[in-house]
């Protein structure tokens, strides 16, 4: 497998595992029945989501070096910068 094709299932996968333990969370919460679990699991799913945006941010953009001009790969850091600061709260 080439390299653009082992970065796309790296990122496919690193999204299959977040959508694993997102369904997973949701289980327990209705398993546990109780609202102050429910929160908590939600603030550990809460804390798992901007790292999986990271790493397969980082993942893309590996794949993108020497690919596009670095003024877009600026572009691209500045705009993943924006989402993060952004959803800070």
């Amino acid at each position: 497998m080439e390299k653009q094709g082992k970065l796309v299932f790296a990122m496919a996968l690193t999204r299959l595992l977040a959508g694993s333990l997102e369904l997973a969370g949701a289980f327990l919460m209705l398993a546990f029945q109780r609202v102050d679990s429910a929160f908590r699991i939600n603030a550990l799913l809460g804390m798992v989501g901007p790292v999986i945006f990271l790493v397969v941010s980082a993942l893309g953009f590996a794949g993108l070096i020497g690919h596009i001009a670095p003024q877009k790969i600026c572009l691209l850091l500045v705009g993943i910068a924006l989402i993060l600061l952004a959803s800070r709260g």
